[in-house]
């Protein structure tokens, strides 16, 4: 059974920065720290973008010193925070598809794992660029990758939601082309479920008959209020990771609140 860990939306910063009052570094070495002790068989840990806050140098090479304590092995895509070409500098072990991109398709005995590159960028033109994009070139990747899984069940991991999740903010920087990314996953048929982040809140459903799931940050989260439309409020709540696991019939999520999980149970 594939055991898979997601961390999405890390915003590492230089050091003494923090963002509302929250070092991302600490936050993500206690996560780091908390699947090595517990998750230390795990066959990857995906990360889905959104790597930094403001996309420096600074905070990619802390960030690279921070995965190295890593005992399993990592699979990292990018996000609207991030430059992809920065990213790369620093992340020189990371190899792009064809075209530049930063995603890639890992196969497992009982799943082919696929990362998307959904950053609407270059040019970086915030606003715009914070909403998610596929082009031609990376939808005709993903044709390939879906194509070829010789009869694998495909889990999909991307940043942005391809869909709606109903906080009116971050809506409106979700996936700009999610008919053509649906139509596409569709077609196969073989896409089993669909990760992603950028929203800071756990999220769980089903989008055109395909079940998905959203996880939070390791660092701060949205606030819960659906009919905000600035998206970047945030909350200080506690910190988490996902947990994937392919099983026989199927597969399981679980949300890790590993600042505060405890696991010295008494019995009620």
């Amino acid at each position: 059974m594939t055991k898979l860990i997601v961390f999405t939306d890390l915003h590492m910063v230089p050091e003494g920065m923090t963002i509302i009052g929250l070092d991302p570094y600490q936050r993500l070495l206690a996560g780091i720290e908390h699947v090595n002790r517990y998750h230390a068989d795990a066959d990857r840990v995906i990360f889905t973008g959104d790597l930094t806050h403001r996309a420096d140098t600074l905070s990619y090479e802390r960030l690279r010193g921070l995965l190295s304590l890593l005992v399993p092995p990592a699979a990292i895509t990018i996000g609207n925070h991030d430059y992809r070409d920065r990213f790369l500098e620093t992340f020189s072990h990371v190899t792009p598809d064809a075209d530049g991109f930063v995603q890639q398709a890992i196969d497992f005995p009982d799943c082919r794992v696929v990362l998307l590159d959904t950053l609407f960028a270059p040019p970086y033109d915030y606003p715009l660029s914070h909403a998610g994009y596929l082009c031609e070139r990376r939808l005709a990747w993903l044709d390939r990758a879906l194509a070829t899984a010789d009869g694998l069940p495909v889990l999909i991991f991307m940043h942005h939601p391809p869909h709606k999740t109903g906080f009116t903010g971050m809506d409106a920087i979700r996936l700009g082309n999610e008919d053509a990314f649906y139509d596409l996953v569709l077609r196969h048929g073989n896409v089993r479920h669909i990760f992603a982040g950028h929203v800071h809140r756990t999220i769980g459903g089903s989008h055109r008959g395909i079940p998905f799931s959203i996880f939070k940050s390791p660092v701060h989260q949205q606030p819960m209020p659906f009919d905000m439309p600035n998206a970047s409020l945030s909350v200080d709540e506690p910190a988490a990771y996902g947990i994937v696991v392919v099983t026989e019939e199927g597969l399981q999520v679980h949300n890790e609140d590993y600042e505060i999980a405890r696991r010295d149970p008494e019995i009620a």
